[in-house]
């Protein structure tokens, strides 16, 4: 794979990770998320973006790291677990906020979990670093997890 190749590989993969977090964008917290009844360890709202801008990056190079060892021709299953834990990812947002449906946001965050944990997995046996960089991912969306049934919960 040439150099330029790899570079712009890069950059694709973090174009698709952005593209995630910018679609969830279009569906902010607002009144309707302010209103509701919140645990006391609920993070402030200044957390959420410099924590996904990390995240995002890391799954990007996540990936990218998958994909140079022989692009999608080699990785499909590792690549394929990736984009559709996110999707599920990008999906998250529109369902709590847009809809504003916690209960169907908390099985949205289930199924992203779990393709998280599958993804992680199978990223492992191509790039160890690639796993890695997934791990505080896991651990900001199981976080997330909890938050959602709890919020559900709560406004129920």
């Amino acid at each position: 794979m040439s150099r330029v190749k790899i570079i712009f590989g890069l950059f694709v993969w973090l174009a698709l990770c952005f593209g995630a977090a910018a679609l969830g964008s279009f569906f902010s917290p607002g009144e309707w998320y302010a209103g509701l009844n919140k645990p006391a360890w609920n993070p402030p709202g200044w957390v959420f973006g410099p924590v996904w801008t990390v995240l995002y990056t890391m799954m990007a190079v996540a990936a990218w790291l998958v994909w140079k060892r022989g692009g999608f021709g080699a990785q499909s299953v590792p690549l394929k677990l990736f984009l559709v834990q996110l999707s599920l990812n990008a999906a998250w947002s529109p369902v709590f906020f847009g809809l504003r449906r916690p209960d169907l946001a908390f099985v949205v965050i289930l199924l992203l979990c779990l393709a998280i944990v599958a993804t992680l997995a199978s990223f492992r046996s191509v790039s160890r670093p690639a796993s890695w960089l997934l791990a505080p991912y896991l651990a900001w969306v199981s976080f997330a997890t909890l938050l959602n049934a709890v919020l559900w919960r709560m406004n129920a």
